[in-house]
């Protein structure tokens, strides 16, 4: 069967679904190029045109994974509601018990940006939009008489501190009940009592 042409950037969509696929599969250090052709029944020479290098191929998936992420966040903070019920509503998204893409992804991707610059800037600058989002509902929420809250960036930090903790814990030892991770009931409380 002949494989249909698809223009450029539809093919470099098609090249990051797969990586995201693998890295999640195999984590960063393991997973190849060759993983990533072969996912698609590809030549490992049509990676490297659109990427060049492997570490441009995760640092790509890793932004285009986080972009899709952010485009919900900011459908979940863009609602006509309470700043306190978004906050709640992007809480309980992002925490571990929602449907944010797979923590074991992030956690692989904040381990190879220790030691990959490239990977390292695109998890700075995506991690920067996250807690400005954050910061800008909380600043919302004092503006509205909703909560108080002093510091509204400070506030996203020690969230967004929380949450990520919480998830790494929890992906790397487990949930010690079936269905009920510690977390969950702390994001059901109200994230302005975070602030």
């Amino acid at each position: 069967m002949a494989r249909v042409r698809l223009s450029v950037r539809e093919r470099r969509e098609e090249l990051l679904g797969a990586a995201i696929e693998q890295i999640a599969a195999r984590g960063v250090a393991a997973v190849r190029i060759s993983d990533v052709a072969s996912a698609l029944g590809v030549s490992n020479a049509l990676v490297l045109y659109h990427f060049s290098t492997k570490e441009k191929l995760v640092a790509a998936a890793f932004a285009q994974a986080a972009q899709d992420d952010l485009a919900r966040l900011r459908t979940l903070l863009g609602r006509r509601t309470s700043a306190v019920r978004r906050l709640r509503a992007a809480v309980r998204w992002y925490a571990l018990t929602g449907q944010a893409k797979g923590w074991r992804l992030w956690i692989e991707g904040w381990a190879a940006a220790l030691r990959e610059p490239v990977l390292r800037e695109v998890a700075r600058d995506l991690d920067e939009q996250w807690k400005a989002a954050l910061t800008e509902v909380i600043a919302e929420g004092v503006a509205a008489g909703e909560f108080p809250c002093p510091d509204p960036a400070g506030a996203a930090l020690r969230l967004t501190a929380l949450l990520d903790g919480l998830a790494v814990q929890l992906t790397a030892y487990g949930a010690p009940s079936p269905g009920r991770a510690p977390g969950s009931g702390w994001t059901r409380r109200s994230p302005a009592n975070w602030a």
